[in-house]
This record gives C-alpha cells, sequence and structure tokens, in this order.
C-alpha cells in the first residue's frame, strides 16, 4: 500500500481543490497542498531530508524577488499607469479580452510566464473593476495567455528552457518559433472565440473608459521602474549569453533577486511591501514539491512511461501524455523525466516541440497543470476575487483539447 500513498495523497489534493468548500469552512489552495506534503511526510513515504532536497530554491527565490517587484508596482500604482500604454486601445470587452491574450502572451515569450502571472493579475482585477467586467473573464484571459504565449521561447517556462538546452535543441528560438509560434497565434484566438462562446453572459457591449492612472508613490515608482528596467535588460543579456557565451551564462533566480534589491534597499516601504507579498504562494510551492517528490519516488510515472515502448517519441502520443502526465506531476519534473526517453529514441525536434508544447498547454486543462495559474487565483484571491477549479475546467477542457488538435496538425505537417 505505501507505494501508493503518494498517489491517494495527490488524488485527494485535486478533490480538495475542486471543492474547497465544506459548508461555512473554505479551504485556501496552499492549505489543501499542504495538507497533501504533510500526508506523505507523515506516513513515511518521502523522508524529511528528501523533502528538504525536494524543494526547488531557485524557483522559491525567483518567485520571491518577483513577488517584490510586484508588490511595489502595485502598492505605488505605477503598474496601473503603465498598463494604459499597453491598453488603451481596449474599447470594449471584447479588445480588452484579446489584448489581453495577446499582450501578456507576447511577454510571457520573454519574460518568463510566472512573471507575467505575478505583474499581470492585478492589472485584470483592475480592469474588471473599472470596466464592470467580470474577473472570471479577464482572469481567465490572463491564465490562458500567459501560458499559451510561453510556449513560443525557449525561455518562455522552465520546461522550455530545459527541453533546449537538455533537448538538445539546435538554434532554440528559431526552432521553437519555426515550430510553435503559427500554432500558438491560432490558439490564442481560438482561446478568444471559447471565450466568447462559454462567457458571453459576461461580454457587454458597453464603451471602456480608458484613462491613465496617476501614479500614488512618486519614489517607490522610480525605484520599480528602475527594477524593471533591470529585468528586461537582464533577460536580453541571458538571452545573448545563453547562446553564445554559454560559459557566463547565470540563473534566472539571479535576475528577480537582483531587481528586487532597490526596492529592498532604498524603499522606505520596505516592510510594508514584504508583509504584503503573497507567502501564501510561496508555501504552495514548498508543499507541492514536497508532494510531487513523493510522487517520482513512488516509481508509477516512470513505470507508466516506460510501458509506451518505442512509441513514446511520437507526435501524437508526446503530446497527450505531457498534457495528462504534467496534471499528476507538475510539467517541470515530467520533462525532466520524459526528455532522456526522447533522446534515447532518437527523436527529432518536432517531438522535442511536442513535448513542450503539450507539457505547457497542460495549464489550460486544470489548475494544477501550471504554477502560473496557481498564482494567479492566489494572487486574485487575496484582493477579494478567485476561479474555482470548475469554472476553471469547464473553459479549459474544450480549449485544451482544441489547442492540441492545431499543435497536433501542425507539427505533423511541418515535422
Amino acid at each position: 500500500m505505501a507505494p501508493y500513498i503518494p498517489l491517494i495523497a495527490l488524488a485527494s489534493v485535486l478533490a480538495l481543490i475542486a471543492v474547497r468548500q465544506f459548508g461555512k469552512f473554505r479551504l485556501q489552495i496552499w492549505q489543501i497542498m499542504l495538507l497533501g506534503a504533510a500526508a506523505v511526510l507523515v506516513t513515511g513515504s518521502i523522508r524529511p531530508s528528501d523533502a528538504v532536497r525536494s524543494i526547488n530554491i531557485d524557483v522559491m527565490l525567483f518567485l520571491f524577488g518577483m513577488f517584490v517587484v510586484g508588490e511595489a508596482l502595485v502598492e505605488s500604482r505605477y503598474l496601473y499607469h503603465i498598463s494604459y500604454t499597453f491598453f488603451k486601445g481596449a474599447r470594449d470587452t471584447d479588445s480588452l479580452v484579446l489584448l489581453i491574450l495577446f499582450v501578456m502572451g507576447f511577454f510571457s515569450a520573454f519574460l518568463m510566464n510566472d512573471t507575467v502571472a505575478i505583474v499581470g493579475t492585478p492589472i485584470a482585477i483592475f480592469f474588471a473593476e473599472r470596466h464592470k467586467i467580470s474577473s472570471k473573464l479577464l482572469l481567465l484571459s490572463l491564465c490562458f495567455a500567459v501560458t499559451l504565449g510561453s510556449v513560443v521561447s525557449p525561455i518562455g517556462n522552465p520546461q522550455n528552457l530545459l527541453i533546449a538546452i537538455g533537448g538538445p535543441v539546435a538554434d532554440p528560438f528559431v526552432t521553437f518559433f519555426k515550430y510553435l509560434a503559427v500554432p500558438t497565434v491560432i490558439n490564442l484566438l481560438l482561446a478568444y472565440f471559447v471565450l466568447k462562446i462559454l462567457y458571453r453572459g459576461h461580454f457587454h457591449g458597453k464603451s471602456l473608459d480608458n484613462a491613465r492612472e496617476p501614479v500614488r508613490d512618486h519614489y517607490l515608482a522610480l525605484l520599480s521602474k528602475i527594477s524593471l528596467i533591470m529585468i528586461f535588460a537582464l533577460v536580453a543579456v541571458k538571452i545573448a549569453v545563453m547562446f553564445f557565451w554559454q560559459a557566463l551564462d547565470f540563473r534566472l533566480t539571479y535576475i528577480a533577486l537582483l531587481a528586487a534589491v532597490p526596492i529592498l534597499a532604498l524603499s522606505p516601504k520596505r516592510f510594508k511591501i514584504l508583509k504584503n507579498i503573497d507567502w501564501h504562494t510561496l508555501v504552495f510551492f514548498a508543499a507541492m514539491f514536497v508532494l510531487m517528490e513523493s510522487v517520482w519516488e513512488s516509481g508509477f510515472i516512470q513505470s507508466a512511461i516506460n510501458g509506451f515502448g518505442a512509441g513514446a517519441s511520437s507526435v501524437s502520443l508526446t503530446l497527450i501524455v505531457s498534457v495528462l502526465a504534467s496534471q499528476l506531476l507538475s510539467n517541470v519534473p515530467f520533462v525532466a523525466l520524459y526528455l532522456p526517453v526522447l533522446r534515447h529514441a532518437g527523436a527529432g525536434a518536432g517531438s522535442l516541440m511536442a513535448l513542450a508544447a503539450g507539457s505547457t498547454i497542460a495549464g489550460n486543462l486544470l489548475v494544477l497543470g501550471a504554477a502560473s495559474n496557481i498564482i494567479v487565483i492566489q494572487n486574485a484571491e487575496k484582493r477579494g476575487h478567485t476561479l474555482n477549479f470548475l469554472e476553471f475546467a469547464s473553459i479549459g477542457a474544450p480549449l485544451t483539447v482544441l489547442n492540441l488538435a492545431v499543435y497536433w496538425v501542425w507539427l505533423t505537417v511541418v515535422g
């Protein structure tokens, strides 16, 4: 029975996240994941030392740094001030949803999807409250944007970076764009039409009153601006060194932490910012690493993949397995497991890009399919809005089927 305890714990976590409400008692997502991690620890399914080692410090520090920058942007209201530049063309709900999908999708390709989820959530809620639009509609748009947008770039998300380096993929930016740019644009448009059809009651025809939001704290806004410039500059440097001077490459974590330095070192509001960052999401991720490591150690996923045999490298199976397995194991650990399978089978670029696409759009199927979804929902709940498991799945499931079909057709033709 012991090897199956992690799977039972994971299934219980998924079920509890789907329900969450028990009479007047409501569980938060981070509390549910913490219960799952506690269950595998108490039952001995994972040793405490292994649990500690399973927590990815890079991810935790990256999120911490970005949360600091994001909170400073919100506190100074500089985030809403600059959002006008990108969204001033939104004249109605339809154009706003399209802009969220494509603007946030574009930035996700180059700034890492979790970064855009952090700064995008308060923007989506700001627009929902200002224009009397359903926050659920805009939060769904944001989730789909950061997931789909990150597909097209080797630095759009952690699993793509792993594939680009460990694949290995020749000319990563060229290869990712060649295989994934066109189907991703199509899928972003499909996301709009799925939302338009299934959430049609939330699209109102009223004209939107766009105006640039004034900055509340000019000094903090200046520090936030410096942090943003540092992020863009360091990402550009990383892109250059990663593919031309690999010996000088550095972790994304360093970008987030360096960007947080001006705020933490120079802002009088540093303690208020630290108090208000999303600590619950950090707890969620720490607990998730522990639970997923116990699932990994159970050997169940590895056995299932080995059972696919030679067919494991086909585009079709890679897409389907990536979407489904990423719900159970999370996409980065799954890619780390599946990548050697593709290398051993001598898989070409088409299969590697199928792995990138499938493991990423897994985030459109269920809430737990992508870390960015959790960041959006936890950040939204801190601001009095939410998006529950079933609301997400009711839109995400049909969209994921369409996404899979588009990537399959494109990768089969191009590949």
